[in-house]
């Protein structure tokens, strides 16, 4: 094997690994799976009477930015597992093993994005139980939650730099709730952007966030054109500008995670 396809396979074998460890752990994917449940019900029964959007339903207008924080959320698991497996000693055992330095933290994204992936199919259910709707091709829609999906993996990747600095899973969660919680809501994921006080506008509107909810809303058709949308690059050309940001965030924590993996464990 080379340098390019060891890590990939020893990734794969931690990801089957992983898998199998939440397989025996099903209150972890009970979690993923209940979240979303909770925050799609949760928005639209308590927020949607609360809420008009112009020229559309507001649960139309929630459901990509429930989908957005679900990632994010979800995302999390990856840098909480890799603080417990650290306290555990795991890595411990699998720095004796002839296998690439990158293997465990590719098996821990991977593994992860399933679980967002089931994460994101429960909530499309339940959000077209409530009343969401696609309204553009089932090829856009697919790109929709491929886009999600893709997020949901990048993200993942600083969540396990974040988690490798901090090392304890206390640490971790008290930093990702304080840093998550801001950006979702400081943005147009639960309502029109325009309406924040200018500050925070010009905050929300150049947000990661309110640039993948925007490019969900959009592969998916909910808009509409009585609904004001931002003058900014990344609003404007949303789908393009959320590629750009999966392809920093990857760039620069990829190998940064690694870095920091070889550094923990070496």
């Amino acid at each position: 094997m080379n340098a390019v396809t060891m890590p990939v396979i020893d990734g794969w074998t931690i990801a089957k690994r992983n898998a199998l460890k939440i397989r025996r752990s099903p209150d972890m994917l009970g979690g993923v799976i209940m979240l979303p449940i909770v925050l799609v019900l949760l928005f639209a029964y308590v927020f949607g009477s609360a809420i008009h959007v112009p020229g559309m339903s507001y649960r139309e207008f929630l459901l990509p930015g429930i989908f957005v924080q679900a990632v994010i959320m979800s995302a999390q698991i990856t840098g909480y597992t890799l603080t417990l497996d650290l306290q555990k000693g795991i890595f411990d055992r699998f720095r004796s093993l002839p296998m690439a330095p990158s293997a465990v933290l590719i098996g821990q994204t991977v593994s992860d994005l399933l679980m967002n992936l089931a994460g994101l199919v429960v909530m499309a259910a339940v959000g077209l139980a409530v009343g969401w709707r696609v309204h553009t091709s089932p090829l856009e829609a697919v790109l929709g939650f491929g886009l999600l999906m893709l997020f949901a993996y990048a993200f993942s990747w600083v969540t396990a730099t974040v988690a490798l600095a901090l090392r304890t899973p206390e640490s971790f969660n008290n930093i990702a709730t304080m840093v998550s919680f801001p950006l979702v809501f400081v943005s147009n994921a639960f309502l029109d952007s325009s309406r924040l006080p200018a500050p925070l506008r010009v905050v929300a509107e150049w947000n990661p966030v309110s640039t993948f909810t925007q490019a969900a809303r959009e592969l998916f058709g909910n808009t509409s054109p009585a609904l004001k949308t931002s003058d900014v690059w990344p609003i404007q050309h949303a789908v393009l500008a959320s590629l750009l940001w999966i392809a920093v965030l990857l760039v620069a924590f990829v190998p940064l995670a690694t870095r920091l993996y070889k550094k923990t464990v070496g």
